[in-house]
């Protein structure tokens, strides 16, 4: 795995051996960056499954500011560990070694990108992003992304959250959502 873009470009980053992580190819990971923005002017990224950290260290590499990023796998946490030393961001990266649903709750800022990448066999996607929802971790213009099976479909509004664009690559749909256009007014009442 390659950082793709930005002021790490073209390092490689560790990745974890074995099967219990699957990494976001570098095509994907291109097309999420690019359909969103290509670079980022700061904010605070979620990465609910951190596996390597890739998509969290792209998104430093593109200028976000700092990542909090949710691991339990032992051999996960070791590379990311390795991977925040390699590319000096120890101030940018916080890594929770623990479950999401577990620490989620703890998190004590509001994000501009939130990234769900569960393992296919144990997404609770919907479920999760309620969660977020009901802790109001997205800021008011931000987006979430749910990488996921290309068979798995969610649900166009999911709490205040109403998805705005679906991309399928081989066997990976990606899903972006957003708030509802209500949710961002403000007080001029413009919408």
């Amino acid at each position: 795995m390659r950082i793709v873009a930005g002021k790490f470009r073209s390092l490689k980053v560790e990745t974890v051996e074995g099967m219990n992580t699957r990494p976001t190819a570098d095509r994907i990971k291109e097309a999420v960056f690019s359909s969103i923005g290509p670079y980022f002017y700061g904010g605070n990224m979620l990465d609910c499954y951190g596996g390597s950290g890739n998509v969290g260290f792209e998104a430093l590499s593109r200028g976000m500011d700092h990542v909090d990023s949710f691991e339990i796998d032992k051999k996960a946490i070791t590379c990311i560990q390795k991977n925040i030393r390699k590319l000096k961001v120890e101030k940018n990266y916080d890594l929770h070694q623990q479950d999401v649903w577990t620490g989620i709750e703890s998190l004590q800022r509001q994000y501009d990108l939130i990234y769900l990448d569960p393992p296919y066999a144990k997404q609770k996607n919907k479920e999760l992003i309620e969660k977020i929802a009901q802790l109001n971790l997205l800021s008011e213009d931000g987006i979430l992304i749910v990488e996921s099976a290309k068979e798995d479909r969610l649900d166009q509004q999911i709490g205040p959250y109403v998805c705005i664009k679906e991309k399928t690559y081989g066997i990976t749909r990606i899903s972006y959502y957003e708030r509802k256009q209500y949710e961002k007014s403000n007080d001029t009442g413009k919408l």
